[in-house]
């Protein structure tokens, strides 16, 4: 069983293509054309109710009522029919167009049916008369009609380029709106009926005032648009400019707010939630949901074979249905609890994690290019950070947390601003990859490290102060001095320097190590630095003399890692080739603990903010807690087979909370981000995850669903279109309101138990979901092979 996302519901299969889906205005009944036949759905199990047949030419266009009794559908064969939802029933045909009927549309007051015809006519059809009410014609082809809220106007765009107000009372036009200079192929009114939003063949758009006739903004977007409901901002969609990218224009201010990248095909559909938070979109295959204040991706699903070309929320927001040319219309349950608690992690490896106190925040960076913002209680991705082209490697927030920077292997620097996520500087001048940063300790000046160069330069204004020249290879890594005036740089030629960030002077050049080094770190009372060194060894420096006071020997492999303890009194090193930890006494230079255990590279270590901690960490997913007085292993976490960062070597994916909690989060080489809390309980410790960062996946070899308890048939249906085996009931004649959860599928799976994500899931809905608070710890769950999510 392969791929099962959470949330998702079975798909509904047809013999021919989907051409379009429709919702009924209660989300009770939802119907799909296909092959010319009206499928109508009830939601509540899925069950197809009717199929509506009696056109003997292709159907074009469906519409429901506004209370959802009806369905009105318009032909090939030129008629436009009225079907009772109910009973499945023909009540009306109505003909008269010559040509086909490609578009209808209610009334509000569903007393009349607009059908728009290739006859160059519009068709009013009274319901209570079955007859004829009027026809509009003279205006040339048209091509889009929309009814206003309170229904004595249509709205029609034509070939001629003018938008109409036809008044339906008088039968007659209104009034007319010139300005397009193409033809105006669809039209809509804002939902409180003041404004009209027309878009013509060169895909500009116009937005009109109703009442005086004025064009108030012309935007000039994509292909394709779509209103959000409250009528205040247009997305445009469809690669016109090459971008692939969702763009969100301000209706009031006629300004572009944001853009939604991430896609490597085209866009083909999208809409926005019915609160207008949220806008999902379909591309080539792959359904996207998207936060329209953040820009944030909140979910992909997968699943389609060929292109998504319509896409729709339930009335109520908390479903999504995508229509595809592969002759499926998939369903995903995203109603509160799933979607906005559950945050999908990173495409690529973790590279690096920085905690903000005061907001309670981690900033990760990732090879996929982008920075994520978590709230560290919730595991809530509350921000997306994209702009850089390549590897993020390193990130940092200021002293004052309100700014975030970030390096990349597009050779640039990022600075951005906390709050709202945009980018105030792009840092440029390095020629070559980017691989660390860092702010000065009051925040008016960054480091960065490239090639054989060191950068400072201004946060304020964004211009590079001093290029520090002098050594002989790559510089690996840069860090400031606690009192901010001086910063230390190393790399592979073997040396440190110590550079003033005033003048640019190199104050010291410190020399002893026999090869490159990977870390430098200051004390806490910068008196003291501590290199580390492919050579095998430690060296601790005094920094006011530039002289080594201590060789600390020991590690049998290169040292890549080392930290001092808050009060300067330890440091501990880890070494990639012995896998191992050694704390040492800062002042002897004796190693008073040797840590062993990781079976997996050592990517990172770090103190416990009050010191009585270490970690050690890999971007496998392996991780261990030591005792620091002791040495004593406390907690193991074996490695979960995530993927190891090809830059591991650069990877520094963890970091510890607050002192007010021993807590830490960690991430891997897969992409996840997860929390963890050490709890005391008596003279032991255990640590219990607190929240991941989820794929939304679900994988499970050898699944059976035979004789699972408490699973409703959509959920059977589910797993079976999935791979299960076993024989649900493939009629769906009742659907269960239980919630399954995922204890319900396991438990007549055998053995082998994985952890599972923290996260929320609603009392009642048929979909599949994993179950638990967010502020939960981990549930266990048993299956007989692997759990990917």
């Amino acid at each position: 069983m392969k791929d099962v996302q959470f949330g998702e519901l079975p798909f509904l299969k047809y013999d021919h293509a989907v051409e379009t889906c429709v919702y009924s205005p209660d989300g009770t009944s939802f119907a799909v054309l296909s092959g010319g036949n009206i499928n109508v759905h009830a939601t509540s199990n899925w069950d197809r109710t009717w199929i509506l047949s009696g056109h003997s030419e292709s159907v074009f266009s469906i519409a429901y009522s506004p209370n959802g009794d009806r369905i009105v559908s318009g032909s090939l064969e030129c008629t436009v029919r009225v079907w009772d939802v109910a009973t499945g029933d023909c009540l009306y045909i109505f003909s008269g167009h010559n040509r086909e009927v490609y578009s209808v549309v209610y009334s509000p007051q569903s007393n009349l049916v607009a059908s728009l015809s290739g006859d160059g006519t519009v068709r009013l059809w009274d319901l209570e008369a079955a007859c004829c009410h009027s026809i509009i014609s003279g205006c040339g082809s048209i091509y889009g009609m929309a009814f206003s809220l309170k229904w004595d106007t249509i709205a029609l765009g034509s070939g001629d380029c003018r938008v109409r107000l036809w008044d339906v009372g008088a039968g007659e036009v209104r009034s007319i709106l010139i300005g397009h200079t193409t033809s105006v192929l669809t039209i809509e009114y804002s939902i409180q009926g003041d404004l009209l939003i027309s878009k013509d063949f060169n895909s500009v758009v116009k937005v009109w005032e109703v009442e005086t006739g004025a064009c108030r903004h012309t935007l000039e977007g994509d292909y394709c648009s779509v209103l959000s409901p409250k009528g205040n901002q247009i997305a445009f969609y469809g690669n016109r400019s090459g971008r692939n990218e969702v763009e969100l224009w301000d209706v009031e201010t006629g300004v572009c707010v944001r853009r939604l990248p991430g896609y490597k095909e085209q866009i083909h559909s999208a809409a926005y939630s019915p609160q207008g938070d949220q806008i999902v979109t379909g591309g080539a295959k792959a359904v996207q949901l998207w936060d329209v204040e953040t820009g944030e991706c909140r979910q992909t699903m997968t699943g389609h074979t060929g292109s998504v070309d319509k896409i729709l929320f339930s009335p109520k927001g908390d479903y999504i249905a995508s229509a595809s040319e592969d002759k499926t219309v998939r369903l995903w349950n995203v109603g509160p609890g799933f979607s906005r608690k559950v945050s999908k992690h990173h495409s690529g490896p973790v590279m690096h994690l920085k905690y903000a106190p005061t907001r309670n925040q981690v900033a990760s960076c990732s090879e996929d290019s982008t920075v994520r913002l978590w709230d560290a209680g919730t595991g809530i991705c509350s921000r997306i950070l994209t702009g850089h082209s390549g590897n993020v490697y390193t990130t940092s927030y200021s002293p004052q947390e309100d700014r975030l920077v970030s390096c990349s292997s597009d050779n640039t620097v990022r600075l951005w601003d906390v709050e709202s996520g945009a980018c105030l500087h792009i840092l440029t001048g390095h020629i070559r990859t980017v691989i660390d940063v860092e702010f000065s300790p009051n925040g008016d000046q960054l480091a960065s490290v490239s090639d054989k160069t060191v950068r400072l330069w201004n946060v304020n204004t964004g211009e590079c102060q001093h290029l520090l020249i002098g050594h002989s290879e790559s510089v690996w890594t840069v860090t400031y001095s606690p009192q901010g005036d001086q910063v230390a740089s190393a790399g592979w030629d073997g040396t440190i320097r110590l550079w003033d960030v005033v003048i640019g002077d190199c104050q010291h050049s410190l020399k002893g190590h026999s090869k490159g080094i990977s870390r430098v770190v200051y004390s806490p009372n910068g008196n003291q630095i501590a290199s580390v060194s492919g050579d095998k060894t430690v060296r601790l420096w005094d920094v006011k003399a530039g002289i080594c006071t201590h060789i600390l020997i020991g590690h049998q492999g290169g040292v890549t890692r080392v930290v001092y303890s808050s009060r300067g009194h330890h440091v501990a090193s880890a070494s990639l080739g012995d896998k191992t930890v050694r704390l040492w006494d800062t002042e002897s230079g004796e190693c008073r603990h040797t840590l062993v255990g990781h079976e997996m590279d050592i990517t990172a270590i770090a103190y416990s903010p009050r010191g009585n901690f270490l970690a050690s960490w890999s971007d496998t997913g392996e991780g261990r807690l030591w005792d620091v007085a002791t040495g004593e292993c406390l907690w193991n976490l074996k490695h979960d087979g995530s993927t190891q960062s090809a830059d591991y070597f650069l990877s520094h994916s963890f970091v510890w909370m607050s002192p007010d909690v021993d807590s830490f989060i960690a991430g891997d080489g897969c992409g996840s981000v997860r929390r963890w809390d050490v709890i005391k309980e008596g003279d032991q410790h255990r640590v219990c995850m607190r929240w991941r960062s989820t794929s939304g996946q679900l994988t499970l070899d050898g699944a059976c669903v035979q004789d699972v308890q408490g699973l409703s048939d959509l959920n059977k249906r589910l797993l079976k279109q999935r791979g299960a085996t076993g024989e649900p009931n493939l009629r769906l004649r009742e659907a269960s309101t239980k919630v399954m959860t995922m204890a319900s599928v396991v438990s007549k799976f055998k053995s082998s138990s994985s952890n599972t994500e923290a996260l929320n899931s609603p009392s009642t809905s048929p979909a599949i979901f994993l179950t638990s608070d967010s502020e939960q710890q981990t549930q266990q769950a048993t299956c007989s092979g692997r759990l990917e999510n």
